[in-house]
């Protein structure tokens, strides 16, 4: 059930260029899937943010997101502080379905700020006791994190765009070279990014997770519609029906 709770700040932290670690203590976060997301509020700002949830720790009662400065209402986010307080809605949007599917080998595949929600969902795979292989892609070694969080999980594999850390290059260029036996992959990050990966992986089992500006952040206002390859006329919602799709459920634009 979504709900509208007003939670606490536990820590708040920059791990990258820009980019924020923000942990938050709530009732709710036991609630909360991989590949979910949190709607924001934020002062003197109309629209939510949505949030990816990057981690959960149940017996805390903590979850965790990761954002980075895009424009002025994450940069205000990124003031806030331990103690501060956010009007957030959770849970929202669908979540990989972790508990259902039968794997014993798994490709996770981000990019920028597509990584967070991948971490979790790494996370809850591994205590399933999946194999799990990482490959990560950042804009320069001062935009990586989360490297060894993913390390912990299984291999990981950093590409960077100027190649000042890792490989240069992007995801595609290291999953070719792995070619890796999975069975399934999943993936998070810009859309040119999953058009790739769902291109280069055409023939294997998956699931993409979009990231979308939000209206309402809970399938209201249509603002966030997404057409079906299926039936172009006909569109799912990314806030509600989304953000996780099976692959090539959807068309990517």
């Amino acid at each position: 059930m979504i709900t509208k709770q007003l939670i606490e700040i536990k820590s708040h932290l920059r791990i990258a260029e820009d980019t924020f670690e923000v942990v938050l203590q709530s009732t709710l976060a036991r609630e909360l899937k991989p590949g979910q997301f949190v709607h924001v509020a934020l002062k003197n700002h109309m629209l939510r943010r949505p949030v990816s949830v990057a981690n959960v720790d149940a017996e805390a009662e903590t979850f965790t997101i990761v954002f980075k400065i895009f424009g002025e209402g994450t940069k205000s986010l990124s003031r806030y502080q331990a103690g501060d307080h956010l009007d957030v809605i959770l849970p929202c949007g669908s979540y990989y379905p972790v508990e259902e599917l039968e794997l014993d080998h798994a490709l996770i595949v981000g990019g920028g700020i597509g990584v967070p929600p991948l971490y979790y969902l790494a996370k809850s795979l591994k205590e399933k006791g999946v194999k799990v292989t990482t490959v990560l892609g950042f804009q320069s070694k001062a935009h990586v994190f989360y490297e060894e969080k993913f390390q912990l999980l299984g291999d990981t594999y950093i590409a960077t765009n100027d190649g000042t850390y890792g490989k240069k290059g992007f995801v595609t260029d290291i999953i070719s070279e792995l070619s890796p036996t999975i069975d399934y992959y999943f993936s998070c990050g810009p859309t040119p990014m999953l058009q790739a990966v769902t291109n280069q992986l055409a023939e294997q089992k998956g699931y993409i997770s979009l990231e979308e500006r939000m209206g309402c952040g809970v399938g209201t206002c249509y603002a966030c519609v997404v057409p079906l390859k299926e039936d172009p006329t006909q569109s799912k919602k990314i806030c509600k029906d989304g953000p996780v799709f099976y692959a090539n459920e959807v068309i990517l634009t």
